[in-house]
């Protein structure tokens, strides 16, 4: 497809993404999913689930049927017996502080209650908090800092009251 067919907003979206060094993302709206990545092993959906994001003439880049968050079972798996995975919201790249060289937001061994700041997630400069959905002791923290994680991926490991 030629770059003048792209709508001007996903092609900036594109140049953005090729400047900011970042190697994935993911964006998913109604009907609409894209995956820009700068990998040799990204995800591609299977070619019959695979359609123009608008009819012909004028082709659109083809847009992924949307996935399914995993199975709860998939998450508990390698966690420690009895505790709850806090996942991540969305794609981007995890962080265990507020800012570079400040203490993490949490520890392991630490009590926490519901709704406590545990980290942030950054993708394309905007930063969302994720909190904890139970009190507890957080038992493992599941992703090393600044490590890029996806929607669903388990973060935290926390012992519930």
């Amino acid at each position: 497809m030629a770059d003048s067919a792209l709508p001007e907003n996903l092609r900036y979206l594109i140049e953005e993404f090729n400047r900011s060094g970042l190697r994935e993302l993911h964006i998913r709206r109604g009907d609409f999913e894209l995956l820009l990545s700068h990998t040799d092993h990204a995800p591609s959906a299977p070619a019959a689930s695979r359609r123009p994001a608008s009819p012909p003439p004028q082709q659109a880049p083809q847009a992924q049927a949307p996935a399914a968050p995993p199975p709860a079972e998939q998450i508990a798996d390698g966690l420690p017996e009895g505790t709850v995975a806090i996942a991540a919201p969305n794609l981007g790249t995890f962080y265990r502080s507020p800012k570079p060289g400040a203490a993490p937001y949490v520890e392991v061994g630490q009590r926490i209650e519901q709704g406590a700041e545990l980290c942030l997630i950054e993708v394309m400069k905007l930063f969302t908090t994720v909190r904890s959905e139970v009190s507890g002791t957080v038992e493992a923290v599941l992703v090393e800092d600044t490590a890029m994680v996806e929607a669903g991926q388990a973060l935290f490991a926390v012992r519930a009251d």
